[in-house]
């Protein structure tokens, strides 16, 4: 061969190799950007030429897709309470992609999951229309509603998240202020583009999950672990005494810390109050002696063993909480009564209580209860885990009881058909903590001596109290409410 045609052929081996490269790189190393990618108007049509399956609670749909006369063949709408269910459901957009339930499942729902594989293969052969499988959540609607108008009826912004002690069972997750999904679902992009700019502007993030997304300092609710600590651990019992002070000075520091309204912990002038007691009067001097006491290694693994830290998703996301640093005493006190560093979700706060009113074991919330086919037929049922026991269950006993006696001493408390253990919580926050209106927790379970519900609430800076909010006023009416509407009563 002469040099001539060497050299054409060494021109055209090489741009085959050229276009073998770059064949593979746009089918194999760019195929899912590409496929992702928005402007991608194929996987578009793709997609919504398919039935997506439903999400849905006890019968009710939560959401589904409805066939139209457009060129995309179906429209994901949310049917029932898309502002209370919002939080839980998340959204299906063409332009944002999607969150919460529909991104989670989203292999289940738009029928790619390989449980699947055997039912596309005999849509492909028959001819029929592909369909995504359905998921049935664990959410209870009746209790679902009532906290959403709970929340909403006085303009709170905060949480309630509930949970069945004996499962992990979420029965209730929602989040205010909220949204409507429907707004970012539609196929005119030009309407979902000013609501995706309306929500993104609003300074009270509608679109924040605060349920699982968002930490707070617990304030009182963490004397719970607290007071486990010490009774496990044997470094305190109910009956032992602390100081009643209403104001201490940390160790080696000026710094003070008070009880709420600086007052005395317990009734006269005595020095020193019960662990027990002050417990029910929520007694922050006393149970930073307490906390001391403990230290921070027991305080620290105590926290974790009731699952404060990193957490596995449930299915969406579920952001980590922590007891923060404790590099010495101050820090030891200060963190005993759930302030400082220490941040917790709403979810984390109902899995402590439901951990407490399940005989200290604790048990992975789980938002899915079953997976559907196409048929209805199941593809897989989600099943209790255990993931500890946390404490013993005498030690439980013994908080419960504390707790009773909390309730009792609660706002509102005692007038109900049933019995309920509960813990308030006024956290405080900012920068100013002293003039910035406190976070208001309650959490609890109930009926007492047979849990079947646990649940936490969260009304952020004082709901319509202000400065003058506590656990007990604001956010306790809210729960009970929700736990009457689970309990029938």
């Amino acid at each position: 061969m002469n040099t001539p045609l060497r050299r054409v052929a060494m021109a055209v081996m090489l741009m085959i190799v050229a276009l073998l490269a770059n064949a593979t790189y746009v089918q194999v190393i760019k195929a899912d950007s590409l496929r992702n990618d928005p402007r991608n108007v194929r996987v578009l049509l793709d997609e919504y030429a398919r039935q997506r399956g439903q999400i849905s609670a006890q019968g009710t749909v939560l959401a589904s897709s409805v066939s139209t006369d457009d060129r995309y063949k179906y429209l994901r709408t949310y049917p029932t309470d898309p502002l209370a269910y919002a939080p839980a459901t998340g959204f299906y957009s063409m332009q944002y992609g999607s969150t919460g339930l529909e991104h989670a499942e989203d292999s289940v729902l738009n029928g790619s999951d390989n449980q699947l594989f055997g039912r596309r293969l005999i849509d492909m052969i028959s001819g029929r229309d592909p369909r995504g499988g359905n998921v049935i959540t664990t959410l209870n609607p009746a209790m679902q509603k009532v906290a959403y108008d709970q929340l909403t009826a006085k303009g709170y912004t905060g949480s309630v998240v509930a949970i069945e002690p004996s499962t992990g069972r979420i029965l209730t997750m929602v989040s205010t202020p909220s949204y409507d999904p429907n707004l970012l679902s539609g196929h005119d992009g030009a309407a979902s583009s000013q609501a995706w700019e309306t929500l993104q502007q609003d300074p009270r993030q509608p679109m924040l999950n605060r349920a699982v997304s968002q930490t707070y300092p617990p304030g009182s609710t963490f004397k719970v672990i607290t007071a486990a600590a010490a009774l496990s651990g044997n470094v305190a019992q109910t009956t032992d005494q602390f100081t009643a002070a209403p104001r201490i000075t940390l160790p080696d520091t000026t710094t003070t810390l008070e009880n709420y309204n600086g007052s005395h912990c317990g009734p006269g002038d005595a020095a020193t109050v019960s662990m027990a007691d002050a417990f029910k009067l929520s007694c922050n001097t006393a149970f930073a002696e307490v906390g001391m006491k403990v230290g921070a290694a027991k305080l620290k693994d105590e926290a974790a063993a009731f699952g404060v830290g990193q957490h596995p998703n449930i299915p969406m996301p579920w952001a980590d909480s922590t007891v923060g640093t404790i590099p010495d005493a101050p820090a030891l006190a200060q963190s005993s009564i759930g302030q400082r560093d220490v941040a917790l979700t709403p979810l984390d706060n109902a899995v402590i209580a439901a951990t407490v009113a399940n005989g200290g074991v604790r048990m992975q919330p789980h938002l899915v209860d079953q997976l559907q086919a196409p048929d209805l037929s199941t593809l897989e049922t989600i099943k209790p885990m255990s993931v500890g026991q946390a404490i013993s269950a005498p030690v439980a006993t013994q908080l419960t009881n504390m707790m009773i006696e909390s309730e009792k001493n609660t706002t509102g408390g005692g007038q109900s058909a049933y019995t309920i253990a509960s813990k308030t919580g006024t956290a405080e926050h900012g920068t100013d903590p002293r003039n910035t209106p406190p976070h208001a927790w309650y959490i609890a379970f109930a009926p007492a001596q047979n849990p079947k519900i646990a649940i936490a609430v969260i009304v952020e800076n004082g709901g319509d109290r202000a400065l003058a909010a506590t656990g007990g006023s604001v956010a306790a009416p809210v729960a009970r409410a929700v736990l009457n509407a689970g309990l029938g009563s």
